[in-house]
């Protein structure tokens, strides 16, 4: 009975040695609950992540930015340690006081960051968020189409372009280049300004060949069109299918989104997600997760890691001109966006 009592209590004690330790005898550190869309960090990341660190993923996602927000409501942020959201959602999860401030100094790899994709409306003084991936509409076109050397947003009225261009569908982002050739910010709450931008458009229609959200690329590479105003995602489609294309980065300024990662107030194990932020900003683990996204990346020292065939589609050259976001406006200013892209679409058909 002693030898039976010694026995259970020597395996009790090595139960309890035990406990907490992950795979390879690595000290369990208990998980991160990542939250964000699905698909955005190759499988070689999040497996290299709780191979170094002891820390297991439980990776949840969503399907649009305004479910992850009534999540975070609702529990106050109190189930995710990590969330990765676009940027207008994450400034209503900040003045929602469902976002902590940050301690940079614990993201070893925080000065890797690309400041142009910082210091943003939704966290001007970078207290609350890391940029994860941008996306940038831009013009693509065919050389071998068109005579015209498209430099800028204004090029595409070239009457040599009639009934050649394809543009994206949102209503805001096309209404905002107009301005941008005005030398007008996307997000003038100016209604004057707005109609007379409206009014130009309306010019433009006579190039229009095709209004399309999904696979606007798809007539470029098929010759359809020969010059192409598209997101980030079509852009590098485009290239990978025709590299004889012509990129653009309009002169008149570019307009872009941001994805970033803030840790919610609540969150469970904060220490978790500041060791995935440092993880996911080393330069050459960067590197692998933008190449694997297609999105632009936001880390300037993962750039030099990007393989030759990504770089022309995923990092901002040092010539680009400076972005600017596309905003929540007054509802007069959006409902007059709304007007004129009516509009426009009627005079297109």
């Amino acid at each position: 009975m002693k030898k039976k009592l010694a026995m259970l209590l020597a395996a009790t004690m090595l139960a309890t040695l035990f406990t907490g330790c992950g795979a390879g005898g690595k000290e369990d550190k208990g998980e991160l609950n990542l939250y964000t869309w699905d698909g955005m960090f190759p499988q070689e990341i999040l497996d290299g992540f709780e191979k170094e660190t002891g820390i297991r993923i439980n990776y949840s996602n969503f399907d649009y930015d305004e479910d992850m927000l009534a999540k975070l409501e609702e529990t106050r942020g109190s189930d995710y340690d990590l969330v990765i959201a676009d940027d207008y959602i994450i400034e209503l999860a900040i003045q929602e006081s469902l976002a902590q401030k940050l301690d940079t100094s614990r993201i070893s790899t925080y000065d890797n960051l690309n400041p142009v994709f910082m210091s943003q409306f939704y966290d001007p003084k970078n207290e609350y968020t890391v940029p994860y991936g941008a996306g940038i509409p831009l013009i693509v076109y065919d050389p071998g189409l068109t005579d015209v050397k498209i430099t800028g947003y204004e090029d595409l009225w070239n009457p040599a372009l009639e009934n050649n261009v394809a543009l994206t569908a949102n209503y805001r982002v096309i209404d905002g280049i107009t301005l941008k050739t005005m030398g007008e910010s996307f997000n003038t709450e100016d209604l004057d300004v707005i109609r007379a931008a409206g009014e130009k458009l309306l010019s433009l229609a006579p190039n229009i060949r095709v209004i399309n959200d999904n696979n606007t690329q798809d007539y470029l590479i098929s010759g359809e069109v020969a010059a192409a105003f598209l997101y980030t995602s079509q852009v590098s489609a485009a290239l990978q299918a025709r590299p004889d294309l012509e990129v653009v980065y309009p002169k008149e300024g570019l307009g872009f989104g941001i994805m970033a990662g803030f840790i919610p107030s609540q969150a469970p194990n904060a220490d978790a997600a500041y060791a995935f932020l440092d993880y996911i900003n080393d330069s050459e683990n960067a590197a692998k997760c933008y190449e694997y996204i297609g999105y632009y990346c936001t880390n300037k020292a993962a750039e030099e890691y990007i393989s030759d065939d990504m770089k022309k589609m995923i990092v901002l050259p040092e010539d680009a001109a400076e972005g600017e976001i596309v905003q929540n406006i007054s509802q007069e200013a959006e409902d007059l966006h709304a007007e004129i892209w009516n509009q426009f679409k009627s005079a297109c058909n």
